[in-house]
């Protein structure tokens, strides 16, 4: 035969064709009716409903042989479980989901009651696991009752600069660390500071190189006084921290509107003044430019050269 040639059916084997595959299209949509309605197909036998009703003891059962057995359990903080970590402990997804709604709010559970109150889990669960929970050394003074003593020993009167415990002698020296080496979970151990806080306050610190006073964690507006206080008792500012100076003489716009304190608007005053004037010699000048420079002028000159 010529590959040229094209393949002629006769009228017999056309509608042999066509039958065949209209065959085809019956069969499978028979086999999808067929498999839905076994899938849609109530429970109607008694052996059906005990097998369902079984299936959550059954996987408390499960989840209390992992949690014994293969899965060993160390001291940990409940309000970091992840969703792995929970299911090996025996949580369910709903239990688990609850836990990280309520940490979602910066609120942090603080005691096996809490833990149970928040997620809902059952009171053998509870057992099994509340005797891992290991908490902040801040939460468990709280509740043994020498929390209270210890921060009025240690923490300054805001009037008068002293412990309230006695006003005749300075505050009680506290080891702080030095806001500028701490890690991401060193200022989680804050409270009221959660993962997202700590990311936020790393980035503002790499933009700045350095932070120069505490009283930079006031321009956090999102954090609460709770965490801000917690913050300037925890953490201090080293002295000649290695900050990354902008020089409002040769910085282009560009770099002057990323500069943290700065913004487009402060950043085009700047480079006018420059035009018309050459040369910005000192911080008093570059103060008239605008009110920010007198709010924060302790601060921002820290980060400044001419």
């Amino acid at each position: 035969m010529n590959s040229n040639q094209s393949i002629r059916f006769t009228s017999g084997q056309r509608k042999g064709l066509l039958a065949l595959c209209g065959l085809i299209v019956l069969v499978q949509a028979a086999w999808f009716f067929i498999s839905r309605r076994d899938t849609d197909k109530p429970i109607t036998t008694e052996e059906e409903k005990e097998w369902i009703a079984l299936q959550p003891k059954l996987s408390a059962l499960k989840a209390q042989a992992d949690s014994a057995g293969t899965y060993k359990i160390y001291p940990f903080n409940p309000n970091y479980i992840t969703d792995y970590k929970g299911y090996a402990l025996g949580m369910s997804v709903a239990q688990i989901d609850k836990l990280k709604a309520y940490r979602n709010q910066n609120k942090w559970v603080n005691s096996a009651a809490d833990f149970q109150k928040v997620t809902g889990v059952s009171d053998s669960l509870l057992a099994v696991l509340s005797p891992y929970f290991k908490f902040p050394d801040w939460v468990t003074r709280k509740q043994s009752g020498k929390y209270e003593k210890q921060y009025n020993d240690n923490f300054p009167d805001k009037r008068t600069g002293y412990a309230t415990s006695d006003a005749k002698k300075p505050t009680a020296v506290i080891k702080q660390l030095d806001i500028n080496d701490a890690l991401e979970e060193d200022l989680i151990a804050v409270r009221g500071i959660g993962p997202a806080f700590a990311k936020k306050l790393l980035r503002r610190r790499a933009d700045l190189g350095a932070f120069v006073s505490m009283d930079q964690m006031d321009e956090f507006k999102e954090f609460s006084p709770e965490a801000i206080a917690g913050l300037k008792a925890a953490f201090k500012t080293g002295q000649n921290p290695p900050v990354a100076t902008i020089n409002v003489n040769t910085a282009s716009l560009q770099q002057l509107s990323r500069f943290p304190y700065f913004n487009k608007e402060i950043a085009k005053a700047i480079i006018t003044q420059r035009s018309m004037k050459g040369k910005i010699d000192n911080f008093d000048e570059l103060s008239k430019l605008n009110d920010i420079f007198v709010l924060k002028s302790k601060i921002i000159s820290l980060y400044l050269e001419y």
